[in-house]
């Protein structure tokens, strides 16, 4: 993208970025032996233990160690990513607390690892989580399972949520790892299904979808962690873009472009003119609640959609990742170097006690769109 940036924009990039690595240059040392899902009171804390393991956040550090080794190729961030990867061992020999996530967590890690090094046991633990992730399909409504057990009293058996269409990217990576179609075949049926259920006529997105599990029906919707049913959270807006985008992108099945640009267009239309993302865009005016994670999801997407479109169209996209991520470098970001954590104003759902705090695929997200924008990113998904 940096060859339609201006003088002024490249500028800003560059600086956001130098900013960026000189605080992690400090952040990386502290955190080393950590997998942090937040940063509270500038102290990030730690999911490395056997009891947050597999938090589905757990790959994003690691990620954003490859990315900043991709940057900079200073082999201390290869060391640091190693550390998650060899820690998520745990899920698997645990087995029964994994879930659908295994995409987020093992695309940035071993997958990562290997795609950059070459390194086979990269390869075997995303091969292995693939596997467990191709599983949780429900060959009869075309649906992948989100989670195990309950959710808030819920039995979610025939549960599905827009978050999926990142994972996917996993069962693709399979596919072409193995040269077997099985695995991507699955991404599809998925996506399909995500296609006709999720995404509403006016481009807004369901979080969260029932089927009967025996029959593939849709049975309902549920609003998930948006303000209510029939709303539209931010951060699945974000998921839809940025997912149906990377399915293009491993397909060419132009419908899933398409689609991407449908809820892009949404989303665009909705952005404040300060470019600053509420959890939802149908939440009530007070309280009013932030989620800067939103807008760096929604980022990656529409750079994503702009490598596809032609030149006419290539300014709406570009233009509006411009805005999300200039309203986020000037005024969402502690850069800081003796505090970790870097993007303010994070929230995980609309109805948690606390918002407007920082959260690590935040952080990822971010810097994975400056690195976008300076053709420079390491390809995770």
């Amino acid at each position: 993208m940096l060859e339609y940036l201006s003088q002024e924009e490249r500028q800003w990039l560059r600086e956001s970025l130098d900013k960026f690595v000189k605080k992690m240059e400090s952040v990386r040392e502290r955190a080393a032996k950590k997998i942090p899902f937040s940063a509270r009171e500038g102290v990030y804390d730690d999911h490395s233990d056997a009891k947050g393991i597999n938090w589905w956040t757990n790959g994003f550090w690691g990620g954003m160690m490859w990315q900043l080794y991709q940057e900079t190729q200073d082999p201390r961030y290869m060391e640091i990513a190693r550390y998650s990867e060899d820690a998520l061992d745990q899920c698997f020999e645990q087995f029964m607390g994994l879930h659908h996530d295994v995409g987020f967590m093992w695309m940035p890690t071993s997958v990562a690892d290997y795609r950059k090094t070459g390194n086979p046991e990269g390869r075997r633990r995303g091969l292995h989580a693939a596997t467990l992730l191709a599983g949780r399909f429900n060959p009869v409504g075309r649906f992948i399972r989100a989670w195990n057990d309950e959710w808030h009293g819920h039995v979610n058996t025939g549960w599905a949520i827009i978050d999926c269409m990142m994972n996917l990217s996993l069962l693709y990576w399979a596919s072409e790892e193995l040269d077997d179609p099985r695995f991507r075949q699955i991404a599809m049926m998925h996506a399909d299904t995500a296609l006709e259920h999720f995404i509403r006529p006016d481009g807004s997105v369901n979080h969260i979808v029932e089927f009967d599990p025996e029959t593939g029906i849709e049975t309902g919707t549920h609003g998930g962690q948006g303000y209510g049913m029939g709303s539209s959270w931010t951060r699945g807006q974000g998921w839809a873009i940025y997912g149906f985008a990377i399915s293009y992108r491993h397909t060419g099945k132009q419908e899933y472009l398409d689609a991407a640009k449908r809820v892009a267009h949404y989303f665009i239309s909705n952005i404040p003119e300060n470019g600053r993302i509420p959890i939802d865009f149908r939440m009530p005016k007070e309280p009013y609640y932030e989620d800067s994670t939103a807008a760096a999801i929604a980022s990656c997407g529409l750079l994503e959609i702009a490598r596809f479109v032609d030149e006419l169209q290539r300014p709406l996209y570009l233009g509006a990742a411009l805005k999300l991520l200039r309203a986020l470098t000037d005024s969402r970001c502690d850069w800081d170097p003796e505090r970790d954590g870097i993007l303010e104003k994070c929230s995980g759902s609309y109805s948690e006690e606390k918002h407007e705090y920082n959260i690590i695929y935040g952080d990822y997200y971010l810097l994975e769109a400056l690195l976008k924008l300076e053709d420079h990113d390491l390809w995770i998904w």
